[in-house]
C-alpha cells in the first residue's frame, strides 16, 4: 500500500468507472503500490477510498454492505472492527483499500470506520463535501 497517494472522496458509482492502472501510470508512484493494485480515476491515482454511508446488511462479521445514495459497495472487516456491533440502519465513515472484482460488488477493505449516526447532519453534508474535494483539489490536478 503507497500511503503517498491520498484516499479519495468519492461516491461509489465513482469507484465503478475506476481503471486498473497500468505500470505507467504508476512509474511516478513509488514501488510500494505494487503491493496493492491502484487505480485511476480521471487520471487521479489512488488505492484507497473514503466513502460514508448508511449500512443495508451485515452479510456476517466480516462483510457489510453499505449504501451512499449513489450504489452499494461491500466492507471486508479486519479483526479489531469484527468485535464492533455495527446493525443495518448505522450511518458510517468508512476508509480503506479499494478492490474491483469482476462481476460482483466493488469492495473495501477497512482501514478506519466511524459510526456517525448520533450526527444526522453528517449525510447531507456528505455530498458537498464530495463536491468540494472534485472542486478544490481533483479538478485542478486532472486538468494540468
Amino acid at each position: 500500500m503507497d500511503y503517498s497517494l491520498a484516499a479519495l472522496k468519492l461516491l461509489s458509482f465513482q469507484l465503478k468507472e475506476a481503471i486498473e492502472a497500468t505500470s505507467s501510470s504508476l512509474s511516478s508512484s513509488s514501488s510500494s503500490s505494487s503491493s496493492h493494485n491502484a487505480f485511476t480515476l480521471g487520471g487521479l491515482l489512488f488505492q484507497r477510498a473514503w466513502l460514508q454511508g448508511v449500512l443495508v446488511l451485515v452479510l456476517d462479521k466480516e462483510r457489510l454492505l453499505i449504501d451512499d445514495g449513489t450504489g452499494v459497495v461491500e466492507l471486508s472487516l479486519p479483526g479489531e472492527f469484527r468485535l464492533r456491533p455495527w446493525k443495518a440502519g448505522m450511518y458510517v465513515m468508512v476508509v480503506g483499500a479499494y478492490f474491483m472484482r469482476a462481476g460482483e460488488l466493488p469492495m473495501i477493505k477497512v482501514h478506519k470506520m466511524v459510526d456517525l449516526s448520533a450526527f444526522p447532519d453528517r449525510e447531507a453534508m456528505w455530498y458537498l463535501e464530495v463536491l468540494e474535494a472534485y472542486r478544490l483539489f481533483y479538478k485542478p490536478l486532472i486538468e494540468e
